[in-house]
């Protein structure tokens, strides 16, 4: 049920999020409460409604015995399980997991949508032909190619990291993590040891700026491979070399995305599990 939660959260996250005018993403319409919604949002939105329809059809109600759609499911799910728990740590995972795997399949089915036929260059402008590989307007449009879409999903990851953080350390581990003095007091003389927690404030410092622009390295990451990608795709008129190419970099970005957001809470969250194993 988280993973269905999230899936529509992902779905109206980039209307509120959406940058006026950024991104060559005209607005199609405007909705009641005065938000934009441009190609890339409807494009999520058709993509992801499609995707959930077809998953509850395709895996229905959970058996004991699973039948043959269900056990695919269940393979990809524990095989991303076992690869993110080791980083994220036992603890946190419970909750941690839901966020990862939707952040992952969200992302990834939006970097394959610029491979369907049409999308990007289905659309009109001044100058160009309705099915044109160059419109000014396309109808539809992959998310992750428009970097509101990389944005949001840059803030949403960000904001996850914060509140699971803040729910599996705590505040004082968070500051203890930025500033705290790591070294042992009893192994080094006081001033020493004084002196080692002014150079840790400032390495703090640094921290606290390194983990306040992720949004932002997350989010060109994505946009540049992704856009750079259907860039090239429509100059090469989709060749088949470059269209299997794009197939394995939506995959790899959407993975590295996913990787890196658990790497920011197992940074945190997973000193814990360290410190129980230690103690058995």
């Amino acid at each position: 049920m988280r993973f269905f939660s999230l899936f529509f959260v992902f779905l109206l996250t980039p209307s509120l999020l959406l940058a006026e005018g950024a991104a060559k993403a005209p607005s199609l319409e405007t909705t009641p409460l005065k938000l934009p919604v441009t190609n890339a949002i409807l494009t999520s939105w058709i993509v992801a409604i499609i995707f959930l329809v077809c998953f509850r059809l395709l895996v229905g109600k959970a058996k004991v015995i699973p039948n043959r759609a269900q056990a695919v499911v269940e393979t990809i799910v524990v095989s991303l399980r076992d690869l993110f728990e080791p980083i994220v740590g036992k603890k946190a995972m419970p909750w941690t997991f839901p966020v990862l795997i939707t952040l992952f399949f969200f992302i990834l089915i939006q970097n394959w949508t610029g491979l369907l036929p049409g999308v990007g260059t289905v659309g009109w402008g001044e100058g160009t032909s309705f099915f044109s590989t160059h419109v000014e307007t396309p109808l539809v449009r992959p998310p992750t190619s428009d970097f509101n879409g990389t944005i949001a999903l840059a803030l949403f990851s960000f904001g996850a990291w914060l509140i699971l953080v803040l729910k599996y350390a705590g505040p004082k581990a968070l500051i203890h993590e930025w500033f705290g003095n790591k070294s042992d007091r009893k192994e080094l003389p006081a001033a020493l040891y004084w002196s080692f927690s002014i150079i840790f404030l400032c390495v703090g410092v640094i921290e606290v700026v390194s983990v306040l622009i992720r949004p932002v390295t997350l989010s060109v990451r994505l946009f540049g491979n992704v856009f750079g990608g259907e860039s090239l795709l429509h100059a090469t008129s989709y060749a088949v070399p470059f269209y299997f190419l794009e197939l394995l970099v939506g995959f790899v970005q959407a993975l590295v995305f996913t990787l890196l957001s658990a790497v920011y809470v197992g940074l945190i969250c997973n000193h814990g599990d360290e410190g129980e194993e230690h103690a058995h």
